[in-house]
């Protein structure tokens, strides 16, 4: 899930970040026609380059909150969306299975696979202990 933000974002990569989806869009709008993408990608680029040397945050900041807004307004109607992202057509088609579910194998079916799950053990017990060296033992009676 690496679209959930969880740390502060600054402001240069605000401005990479609006530079980059407004290429998205700009792909959206023009990318049957790749030399009219370029076109209008290398003006976006310029428009960027032209205040690339604000050091009056203020000014910046407005001029980051202006571009944020009129990407809003001119976004497309069905934007680019790549297929296994959030919002493309593939998304979760493929389900995460969770590790566990190997633990509830029967005999016979991890006898078919004998190297995998002697070395699964071993990394299951190195796992164990690095959480009890780093956690320490859970406690019995907590869970009463």
């Amino acid at each position: 899930m690496s679209y959930l933000q969880t740390r502060t974002v600054s402001h240069a990569l605000r401005v990479r970040k609006l530079y980059k989806e407004g290429c998205r869009q700009l792909q959206a709008l023009y990318g049957y026609h790749r030399h009219v993408y370029r076109y209008h990608a290398v003006l976006l680029r310029d428009r960027f380059e032209q205040n690339k040397n604000e050091v009056d945050m203020r000014v910046a900041k407005k001029l980051l909150m202006d571009g944020e807004k009129e990407l809003f307004m001119k976004q497309h109607p069905q934007p680019f969306k790549f297929p296994d992202s959030p919002g493309g057509v593939a998304y979760g088609r493929e389900p995460h299975v969770p590790d566990w579910l190997l633990d509830i194998w029967h005999p016979f079916e991890k006898a078919q696979y004998p190297e995998y799950f002697a070395r699964r053990e071993v990394r299951k017990k190195e796992f164990i202990e690095r959480w009890e060296k780093k956690y320490g033992k859970p406690d019995p009676d907590a869970g009463h």
